[in-house]
């Protein structure tokens, strides 16, 4: 604890900036990474950056790919470029749902 904590006595809340899930969300609920930025944050705190890159890197990429997800996007990618081929070879067929071809319902 500081031995004079500014934030509280000028009503500054630092941790809105510096955390991107943690601060206040509408309708208090919580954001769609706040538990993995909550992980990471528990790893690292206490043990300083250096050895926090290397014994947190799990939690940091979870968290990471939570934010940005990258590696479901490649994913999806994968699996349209798998379908467009198998689409191209007439060994698939997308049902009439997928192509917009099915009757409206009433």
């Amino acid at each position: 604890m500081p031995f004079i904590d500014l934030q509280s006595r000028l009503g500054i809340n630092l941790d809105r900036w510096f955390l991107a899930q943690s601060g206040e969300q509408p309708y208090k609920r919580a954001a769609r990474c706040h538990a993995f930025e909550k992980e990471w944050i528990e790893c690292a705190h206490g043990i300083g950056q250096t050895r926090a890159k290397k014994e947190c890197q799990i939690e940091f990429e979870d968290f990471y790919e939570c934010m940005h997800r990258d590696k479901t996007n490649k994913r999806l990618y994968e699996i349209r470029k798998e379908r467009d081929r198998k689409v191209k070879e007439k060994t698939y067929s997308p049902p009439p749902h997928h192509t917009g071809s099915e009757e409206p319902r009433p």
